[in-house]
């Protein structure tokens, strides 16, 4: 078979996968969605808790209002490194910022795939597939079987103080680990600079602004790094693979 009979049968399967992947993505999602629904539904409407609906309609908005920046910022954020297929999973599993996203970008960074090509999608889904394993087979061993035991060996003191810096330290590797495999100096410091300045100057100055830092941060960073991009790169045509 001629290479270019290859690189055709190669779009066309590669089309075939991420039209059925849309489809069972959607379906999977709204499964969940509905089957995440039926237990308070069922308080709601049949266990006579005397829950009525401007309740139900105040803690809605409540929630909303807490997480809405987060709904419409993981979006952007995570697809760039994990495409399509994986963000179904990502979204389906949870834990995206602190296990799978870490888990796709090392899985990537090993066989040298650059986030945004075929390659890297699909070493993403395999990486959260294998993470996703990981932690179902260590929450079995350590928090099921192990839990209760392993709490009783560790000191107050350690437990404090691993609840006030896992979080940052986690966190701080993600984004170290993202600046290495990006390999974008500019876009970096663009970030960085933009985070400084709504931490540190908008958000003093309109305190009402704090609760919608992280999205207008994001937002200011896009805006920016595709205004300062290199566009002799940028303007390459993206490979199918690799």
């Amino acid at each position: 078979m001629s290479t270019s009979a290859l690189a055709a049968d190669s779009a066309a399967s590669l089309a075939r996968f991420d039209k059925t992947t849309s489809r069972w993505g959607r379906l999977t999602m709204l499964a969940a969605l509905l089957l995440s629904l039926a237990g308070p539904a069922y308080l709601v409407f049949f266990a006579d808790l005397g829950i009525t609906g401007t309740m139900v309609w105040t803690a809605a908005l409540a929630v909303g209002a807490s997480f809405f920046v987060l709904w419409f910022v993981e979006p952007i954020t995570y697809y760039p490194v994990l495409g399509p297929a994986a963000m179904y999973q990502a979204f389906m599993i949870g834990n995206i910022a602190n296990k799978l996203l870490p888990s796709a970008m090392v899985a990537q960074a090993t066989i040298g795939a650059r986030p945004g090509t075929k390659k890297a999608d699909f070493s993403a889904l395999m990486a959260i597939c294998g993470a996703a394993m990981v932690h179902v087979f260590s929450m079995l061993v350590f928090v099921g079987l192990l839990g209760t035991w392993l709490l009783t060996l560790i000191p107050v003191q350690v437990m404090d103080v691993a609840r006030l810096y896992i979080f940052p330290s986690i966190i701080g590797a993600v984004i170290v680990q993202l600046v290495v495999s990006a390999k974008q100096p500019r876009i970096t410091l663009v970030a960085v600079a933009v985070a400084l300045v709504v931490v540190f100057v908008v958000v003093p100055l309109v305190p009402a602004l704090a609760k919608l830092s992280t999205g207008l941060t994001v937002l200011l960073t896009a805006a920016l790094a595709w205004w300062v991009r290199d566009r002799k790169t940028a303007g390459a045509a993206p490979e199918l693979v690799n």
